[in-house]
């Protein structure tokens, strides 16, 4: 993930408000565990034991993450940094995240979204003035804003206390834990400029960034991230990429078709199968019966299909000639009686029931090929003792 991605993570969680984290009033729905525990040692679910799980669950959880991806990217086969190359490093990403950058790239998009949020669910909001009194909102929007708030007086009075209430106990919140995301993220990205760019590079990076020019980029270009310029420009680039992509189907599909289809155990030869057993450390004995019997259900399944098709197509002929005699019948006028057999002539009547004699036949042998290739099927499943 992204550095971006990172941030835009981080901030749609300390962007939610503190109730959506909160511990719920009911007990949560019991999950089957492997190791049953007394009722008696359940901790309560707001309780300090209770937060205290859920805290060591998370953060086991971050350090399966964490070593899941250093072993991924193969952290531990990198060189060691330079103590001097991070110092540079060091004072480059200093100048690139000054203190407050990260809550000011979020409050640059979650801000606005978060306050556009919070007045179309306040009590002053249309939409919420017309869930309370039931009149639609288009009635609402017409009215002018001292009849909107002397209606929202009605039901909020405290509504403006309210409001400052939240921005002021999560506001401070917020640049907290913002702030507290500086400190590793300057670390980590000095680590990776220190791998990625000289002594001289970083040099002259940090020449830049003391000029008042480099001062104003290195103070603007996280915020420009997420910029609405930046924003809108990728989401129009959307379209474009998809249409792409179903334009070059066709292309790509027909380039794929031309790759080697993959090898089963029946394609082997028996060179091959002991090139393999070689590699395996196994008897070649084992591979050829194992693929014996892979050709042998492979022919089984054939028969299989074969008769499963000719039983379709003598039911088919068979419904076909029965459709024939019921139209034959039907324009004699007399639709009902048609389906009475006695009623057929003799053509049609030997007809129908010789395809139906077949399609029978056809039937149970394909029912009975159907049976022989599951229990080969389960001979070759089954785990060898």
């Amino acid at each position: 993930m992204s550095m971006f991605k990172s941030l835009l993570l981080a901030g749609a969680m300390v962007m939610t408000p503190a109730h959506a984290y909160a511990a719920p009033k009911e007990a949560p729905i019991a999950e089957a565990v492997d190791v049953a525990m007394p009722a008696e040692s359940e901790a309560e679910p707001d309780s300090e034991q209770a937060l205290a799980d859920a805290k060591a669950k998370m953060q086991k959880e971050i350090d399966q993450a964490i070593a899941l991806i250093e072993k991924i990217f193969e952290v531990d086969k990198l060189p060691p940094v330079d103590p001097a190359q991070l110092a540079l490093a060091q004072q480059t990403t200093n100048a690139l995240i000054p203190a407050g950058s990260i809550e000011k790239m979020l409050d640059n998009m979650y801000g606005k979204l978060f306050r556009a949020f919070m007045d179309q669910t306040s009590s002053m909001s249309d939409l919420m003035l017309s869930i309370k009194t039931g009149v639609d909102s288009e009635k609402i929007a017409a009215l002018d804003a001292t009849s909107k708030t002397a209606i929202a007086d009605m039901f909020d009075p405290h509504r403006k206390e309210r409001e400052d209430q939240i921005n002021k106990v999560i506001k401070p919140l917020i640049s907290e834990a913002l702030g507290d995301l500086e400190p590793p993220m300057r670390d980590g990205l000095a680590r990776a400029y220190a791998r990625k760019f000289s002594a001289q590079q970083l040099g002259d990076l940090n020449a830049f960034l003391a000029t008042p020019t480099g001062q104003a980029y290195g103070a603007e270009w996280m915020s420009l991230q997420a910029d609405p310029e930046v924003m809108i420009a990728m989401v129009k680039a959307v379209p474009p990429l998809i249409n792409k992509f179903i334009d070059r189907g066709p292309e790509l599909e027909g380039q794929l078709k031309d790759l080697p289809k993959e090898k089963a155990m029946s394609d082997l030869t028996d060179a091959e199968l002991a090139k393999l057993a070689k590699l395996m450390k196994v008897d070649v004995k084992t591979l050829k019966k194992n693929r014996d019997m892979w050709n042998d259900d492979m022919t089984t399944d054939a028969t299989a299909v074969d008769a499963v098709d000719a039983a379709g197509d003598a039911a088919d002929a068979a419904a076909d000639a029965a459709d024939a005699a019921a139209a034959a019948a039907d324009a004699a006028g007399d639709y009902d009686e048609a389906y009475d057999r006695s009623n057929w002539s003799a053509a049609d009547l030997q007809k129908v029931e010789d395809l139906e004699a077949e399609a029978d036949k056809a039937s149970s042998a394909a029912y009975d090929a159907e049976q022989e290739a599951v229990a080969n099927a389960r001979k070759r499943l089954k785990p060898s003792t």
